[in-house]
């Protein structure tokens, strides 16, 4: 694994590298000693070991080009620095910080409550018998909104899963190539329905169903199924692919079906 943040000098070279990618090919050593804070001396060095190293190829004075395997270097480097700001926002300073929640039953400030999550929401309910705990910031009665911090425990939550059900483009056929009860018995099973495109949305009102969002269909569904919601997605069928390559890009189990 390439670790940019072992040490200072592993640091330099990714922000050089990244300065390198921005202005090629012709590369000011002089503006990027300035970015990075470095002598140009340095710059030069770092740049002839990235040569050295194949990572950078040298098309002529002060013309620099990042190469197939210094690219592949850059996005393992980045990979490496998302996972560990993810590790810092998400696992330190998650457990640090204060969130919100549904207040199960009246609640203190500084009660310890149990933490879960219903309906894609936070919820906190006095006690600490859950596998996950937190302490109450505020005040707060049954069925309001509390300040939630000192979070301990891990929240018992099943990944939801997202259906997409594609319905045909107007052109071959649309909404009236799908019937109302395929729509009807997919959007019953589902906690949350969301549709995309004029023909998708027309055939969930057709079986009576209003979706709950009709843009960013994807983004929505990855949430909602993290937060552990069925989705069903009702989508024309030229709006499949984009949604799709966001559930994966977000590692969330989908499966689509034709209506």
């Amino acid at each position: 694994m390439v670790d940019v943040l072992d040490n200072k000098r592993a640091a330099t070279r990714f922000r050089i590298l990244v300065q390198i990618a921005e202005r090629q090919p012709a590369v000011s050593q002089g503006e990027i000693a300035e970015e990075v804070g470095v002598t140009s001396q340095a710059v030069s060095e770092y740049i002839r070991e990235l040569v050295d190293d194949g990572l950078v190829e040298k098309e002529g004075r002060s013309r620099y080009r990042v190469t197939k395997e210094g690219v592949d270097w850059l996005f393992q480097a980045a990979d490496d620095v998302r996972r560990f700001a993810d590790h810092v926002t998400e696992d330190v300073l998650g457990a640090m910080g204060e969130d919100t929640a549904i207040a199960v039953d009246d609640l203190e400030q500084g009660d310890v409550v149990s933490l879960s999550i219903e309906d894609g929401l936070l919820h906190a309910e006095p006690g600490e018998s859950g596998p996950a705990t937190g302490v109450a910031t505020t005040d707060a009665a049954a069925g309001t909104d509390v300040g939630v911090t000192s979070f301990e425990g891990v929240i018992d939550l099943e990944p939801g899963t997202v259906t997409v059900l594609q319905v045909p483009a107007v052109r071959s056929g649309g909404s009236r190539e799908i019937g109302a009860e395929t729509v009807s018995a997919r959007c019953e099973e589902a906690d949350l329905v969301l549709a995309t495109g004029v023909e998708a949305v027309v055939a969930c009102r057709q079986a009576e169903t209003e979706p709950a969002v009709t843009f960013a269909v994807g983004e929505v569904a990855a949430d909602a199924a993290e937060r552990g919601l069925a989705v069903t997605a009702v989508a024309t069928t030229d709006a499949v692919g984009r949604i799709t390559d966001t559930l994966r890009d977000a590692d969330v189990s989908y499966e689509v079906l034709e209506g």
